[in-house]
């Protein structure tokens, strides 16, 4: 099934919520990641990430039901949450697609990423048969912001163009504040 450039009720994306979304995704380690299974049920699973834009990164095992889930079917959805009080907290859900990454140069760079941000962290990078690297594009995401207690969410579609050349990256001079609007 093609990308939509609109998804509908989302705003395509822009650069201050592209700033906004990757300064939240940089700024934490997990996430909850939906998969379907073959039974239509479906599986969540919470496992670290790294992320270059938009883009997210995990790395499986070869022989795991969320693998051969992915294999099946790439469609699938993660939530990542800030470790803010509950007033203030930032947080968001996404919709993409999952596929693996196999070109050893990738797979070079994402782990000289991972050296970079989590010094002294090897467990991540893959080095064998035994894992899978794998990356999930999104397509939509719903930012979602919590203040005075009450929570607001936006919708953005990424749409195809956001797609196109691997990651989409945030303008240069990215803001330090977790504001998604």
């Amino acid at each position: 099934m093609p990308i939509q450039d609109v998804t509908p009720g989302c705003t395509p994306i822009h650069g201050r919520a592209v700033d906004a979304v990757v300064v939240l995704l940089t700024s934490e380690r997990l996430m909850s990641l939906g998969v379907n299974r073959p039974d239509g049920w479906p599986q969540v699973t919470t496992l670290s990430y790294v992320n270059e834009g938009l883009n997210l990164y995990f790395v499986t095992a070869r022989d795991s039901q969320k693998l051969a889930n992915i294999q099946a079917d790439p469609r699938v959805s993660a939530a990542i949450r800030s470790e803010s009080a509950a007033d203030g907290a930032v947080g968001l859900s996404l919709a993409g697609r999952a596929e693996e990454v196999t070109v050893a140069e990738d797979i070079e760079h994402l782990n000289q990423l991972v050296f970079s941000r989590y010094p002294g962290l090897s467990v991540y990078c893959p080095s064998g048969d035994s894992v899978a690297l794998i990356r999930i594009k999104p397509e939509i995401i719903s930012a979602v912001s919590v203040s005075q207690g009450r929570s607001r969410s936006e919708c953005f579609s990424v749409g195809a163009a956001g797609q196109e050349g691997g990651a989409v990256r945030p303008t240069p001079a990215a803001p330090t504040g977790r504001n998604i609007r």
